[in-house]
């Protein structure tokens, strides 16, 4: 097994490696010459241009970092297999700000993040022995970047959900909306989501501050344990995203993420919480999201299955959704009186919502406990009062909905997707 520690530890044998890899030490290293088939670990800070190919099953052993400055390219069709680490030091590959990532896939040959434990072969789309209610085998993928968040306190920058905080390499955030993290396009990735300590968990994907210079498109999460897709600010436009089987929400939108997500698709599996999750900003800085184009199927079989929650200032706009598939319980809420009100402020926007055994009355509003809230005693509790009257909001919800069986997302760009290939939708 040949290894690549890409760190300053093993700074001599990598420097013997541009050597023996490259004839200029500014091209990126092309691993393929130095190679057997066989598995290939990167473990540490990648601190050059690296290119992995596809003729190599590589492993991602604990915190892969490229740092400022470098570029990771992953050509199509490469397999990248994660060790599942511990806690602070779970196999994560993190793209810090100035860093690039350059993983374009495509249709037939897809780029793939799985588990150590997936016994998919090289040439393969999908394994055997894992299917997507295989969650939390190692971390996840993190590309951060120097885009505008709206942090608490006006906070210039903000360190990643996930990353210890003695590590600057997850600090995100910046002034600089058309920042360039580089494309990531056809990847899939699969049972991430390590618990890295009590409730946190990391995203299949994360996207912290990137800016509208990095392409986001045809990605896929399946079976991670927390969010599929989380954007921390930013302004980078994403497009034909795919969540499958995710434990907790399939996208979810914090700190006035200000980019437009199109055309994507959200199954819920056993164990799924909201199809979407949409906070607000923490800061002064406001800027408001665009979702169009999406499809949700869920199910009856979930115990929080839900379509949406609108939380903590929401900002943007929805539309063009198709829901199928949920228990009659299941609801798009306002949460609090600061969501409702930018709901009357025209700051938080709904159209054309198709559904499929459901109607408005899953659109409702709901109100934040303010006094005695952690008493024990749910009948103690002061409660807000409801502020859209007149019509209500699941009454004026009938201006933006209709029932029907199709509309949302075009499904079909993602027949490449392993969840096409299991039947999911």
């Amino acid at each position: 097994m040949k290894k690549f520690f890409l760190s300053q530890v093993a700074l001599v044998a990598f420097s013997l490696l541009l050597i023996g890899c490259s004839s200029d030490d500014n091209d990126p290293i092309d691993v393929s010459d130095d190679v057997d088939p066989v598995d290939s670990v990167i473990t540490g800070q990648i601190t050059e241009d690296i290119t992995l190919t596809n003729d190599v099953i590589w492993t991602l052993d604990g915190r892969v970092t490229v740092v400022d400055g470098v570029t990771l390219t992953i050509d199509p069709g490469t397999i990248i297999k994660a060790l599942p680490g511990q806690e602070a030091n779970a196999s994560v590959l993190i793209i810090a700000r100035g860093g690039k990532i350059q993983a374009n896939g495509t249709s037939s040959a897809p780029i793939i993040f799985t588990s150590s434990t997936d016994n998919i072969e090289l040439g393969q789309t999908a394994g055997t022995n894992l299917d997507e209610n295989d969650r939390g085998l190692w971390g996840g993928v993190i590309v951060l970047g120097r885009a505008r968040a709206s942090l608490s306190g006006d906070a210039p920058e903000n360190q990643i959900e996930g990353i210890p905080a003695s590590d600057t390499n997850g600090l995100y955030g910046g002034t600089n909306d058309a920042d360039d993290s580089g494309a990531m396009n056809y990847v899939s990735i699969r049972h991430g989501g390590t618990l890295i300590g009590e409730g946190n968990e990391i995203n299949g994907l994360t996207l912290g501050g990137v800016g509208s210079g990095t392409t986001i498109s045809n990605i896929e999460v399946v079976g991670n344990v927390d969010d599929g897709i989380e954007w921390f600010g930013g302004a980078v436009n994403s497009s034909n995203l795919l969540v499958w089987a995710q434990g907790d929400d399939g996208l979810d939108i914090d700190e006035a993420y200000s980019g437009t997500i199109s055309n994507s698709l959200v199954i819920a599996g056993d164990v799924s919480d909201h199809a979407l999750e949409i906070d607000g900003p923490a800061g002064s800085f406001q800027a408001a999201f665009e979702i169009d184009g999406l499809t949700l199927i869920g199910n009856t079989t979930t115990e929080n299955g839900e379509y949406a929650d609108f939380r903590d200032g929401a900002l943007g706009t929805v539309r063009n959704v198709y829901a199928t598939g949920f228990k009659a319980s299941a609801d798009v809420e306002l949460d609090n009186n600061e969501v409702s009100q930018n709901f009357l402020d025209g700051l938080i926007t709904f159209e054309n919502w198709v559904l499929n055994g459901a109607d408005n009355t899953i659109f409702v509003e709901k109100v934040a406990c303010i006094e005695n809230c952690d008493d024990n005693d749910p009948n103690n509790d002061v409660t807000e009062e409801i502020i859209i009257l007149d019509p209500t909001f699941t009454e004026r919800a009938a201006n933006w909905t209709t029932t029907g069986t199709s509309g949302g997302a075009n499904t079909g760009v993602f027949s490449w997707t392993y969840a096409s290939a299991k039947g999911a939708f």
